[in-house]
């Protein structure tokens, strides 16, 4: 046995056995990249390697981003602004058969763009749309179906922490042109889940929403402006080279703490509880990312990614078959693993064989985005589809069965932004920040 073939085996194989008998997973990377190192290099010599390459990894000014875009998003779930946007959705809903459920999307659409988290996306619009839908006789689990279905739509659309992260991981990948190409294949999920929700909707029946007065239309919209002005001020900014992605983090912090104040909805009671959050949230992370950067190193140091990707490209010559090995696999890796551990994990095995296909590292970005944020809404362990559950009132079990025609819709557009670059690289282009 070669000492690829070893180091492969025993990293991967006891990653899983840890993660399968409950080991954190940023432990399990580490304990795992650990022994693997062993077959490798002397045992002190492993340690500084692991050591150093765990502070080298988080040594990054661009994870300031990540952790100031979370901080805005704690400050924007906690400041109402919820309430606002759903009531913008049911404007852009419309009078189409079923109109609540399409309010749900939007909201998750667009709530989820601006926190940056299809949970809280989830279990915020879950919880106000739930009993509307329940009183106009939606069927409860169609309605926590539309809602777990379509809250990975507002991860994809920017600002977000999975292209930051994926950003560091491909050597550079420009966070402005990552941003820009999430519009569309977010936009695409959701009006594709739009059309599912209109189909199922006409056949059962579901009413639709009262007309809303022009001067309530305007006071709506008026109302939700300055909460979608974040998303031009700060991808604007980024796009524009007014100020970077971590600058562009820093302002839109400072502009959802402006926007609560604005709202009175922000108490300094609530201060304590957002930092808590984020400095949680952060240091677990950035835990994964020092401890998938000493992975990536042993990784490196072996030669394993050109070996599985020898190994891949030699099933097929088709560039078509191994994209669609590559969907396969992101969407087996995203029913058992949590996007960022999924991403920092894969990112070095899977972008090597992307770019040999010629595959630009923006469009791999989305592919990889997309089809992990599609494993947060699928059983065994999708985050999502555990809240949306919960928030619905109902049981998995009850829910899967609608949530298999969302399904559909969902790996429709997933395929569609695979096979067609023009789907993500479109917008950068155009915007010029394609490099």
């Amino acid at each position: 046995m070669t000492s690829v073939a070893l180091a492969g085996i025993v990293l991967f194989g006891l990653f899983f056995l840890l993660i399968f008998f409950g080991v954190p997973i940023a432990v399990s990377i580490g304990l795992s990249t650990l022994v693997a190192g062993l077959t490798l290099l002397p045992f002190d010599e492993v340690l500084v390697v692991v050591a150093q390459q765990f502070v080298t990894g988080i040594d990054s000014f661009v994870l300031l981003s990540l952790i100031f875009f979370t901080l805005a998003g704690s400050i924007m779930n906690t400041g109402g602004i919820a309430q606002r946007l759903i009531n913008f959705a049911k404007l852009l809903a419309g009078r189409m058969p079923g109109s609540l459920a399409h309010t749900n999307v939007i909201g998750n659409t667009l709530f989820g763009a601006l926190s940056g988290s299809a949970i809280a996306s989830a279990a915020t619009m879950g919880k106000i749309m739930s009993p509307l839908q329940k009183k106009e006789g939606y069927d409860p689990t169609y309605s926590a179906a539309v809602n777990i279905a379509s809250a990975p739509a507002g991860l994809i659309i920017p600002p977000s922490g999975t292209p930051i992260i994926y950003s560091v991981l491909s050597g550079g990948t420009s966070i402005g042109a990552l941003f820009i190409a999430g519009y569309l294949p977010g936009i695409l999920m959701a009006v594709l889940i739009m059309i599912m929700a209109f189909i199922v909707a006409k056949r059962r029946g579901y009413a639709v929403s009262d007309p809303i007065r022009f001067s309530q239309a305007m006071r709506v919209t008026l109302q939700a402006i300055p909460s979608l002005l974040l998303i031009v001020v700060v991808i604007g900014g980024i796009s524009l080279g007014v100020f970077t992605a971590t600058e562009g983090a820093a302002v839109a912090i400072l502009y959802a703490v402006v926007l609560c104040l604005i709202y009175r909805s922000l108490t300094w009671k609530d201060i304590p509880v957002i930092l808590r959050d984020t400095v949680i949230f952060s240091g677990v992370i950035l835990l994964l990312i020092g401890a998938s950067s000493a992975m990536s190193w042993i990784l490196s140091y072996s030669k394993l990614p050109q070996f599985v990707s020898e190994g891949i490209l030699q099933l097929s010559d088709n560039k078509m078959i191994l994209i669609l090995i590559m969907v396969l696999l992101l969407l087996l890796v995203g029913t058992f693993m949590d996007i960022a551990p999924a991403l920092l994990i894969f990112t070095p095995i899977l972008l090597p064989i992307a770019l040999e296909l010629g595959v630009h590292p923006v469009h791999f970005g989305m592919i990889m985005s997309m089809g992990l944020a599609i494993g947060t809404i699928t059983p065994p362990v999708g985050t999502v589809l555990f809240i949306g559950s919960k928030v619905g009132d109902v049981s998995i079990e009850q829910v899967t069965k609608p949530l298999l025609l969302f399904y559909i819709p969902v790996i429709i557009a997933f395929l569609a932004v695979a096979y067609i670059p023009a789907i993500s690289l479109w917008l950068p282009e155009l915007m010029g920040v394609l490099e």
